[in-house]
């Protein structure tokens, strides 16, 4: 597999970023090249890409998002955020996140709660996410986002712990 014969049986995978952001391009265009079905969340229309290499969507479809969908949330200010999250809650993904530094209070904790959201439920919503290798770029944000997910997708810690 390594040397690129065999492709690898990744099954069904779907990769829901949320909000466009530099992180967002980078998390598809990656998440793309590593098997997922990409797709970006933007409920404003002006802010989608002119031609972007995956589709998009405007409002949460649970049509499309089910249990072998990853969502990550690329931007942890928007005033949507506690709407977003909480029909990403609603459906049957398998894993959410919100992007965020854990030096910052986590903003969709009271987002959730100020729309009546149950502890148990906002537990649900992972923050931080990816793996901790100090990335600073988008690149490198999104690169450590989508080994978190590997990682975990796989039963395994991630990091150097084997």
């Amino acid at each position: 597999m390594a040397a690129g014969d065999i492709p690898p049986d990744l099954g069904p995978r779907t990769l829901v970023a949320v909000f466009a952001s530099p992180v967002a391009t980078h998390l598809l265009h990656f998440a793309t090249d590593l098997g997922y079905r990409s797709l970006l969340l933007e409920p404003d229309p002006h802010l989608v890409p002119e031609e972007p290499s995956f589709d998009s969507l405007s409002t949460v479809d649970s049509s499309v998002i089910g249990p072998d969908t990853d969502v990550v949330v690329t931007d942890h200010d928007r005033p949507e955020l506690g709407q977003i999250l909480l029909k990403m809650l609603e459906t049957d993904a398998r894993w959410i996140g919100v992007m965020g530094s854990v030096r910052h209070i986590a903003q969709h904790i009271p987002a959730l709660r100020a729309l009546g959201v149950a502890e148990p439920d906002i537990a649900r919503v992972h923050r931080p996410i990816g793996l901790n290798i100090g990335s600073k770029s988008p690149a490198e944000i999104a690169i450590s986002t989508l080994a978190g997910l590997i990682a975990d997708r796989n039963g395994r810690p991630g990091g150097f712990a084997f």
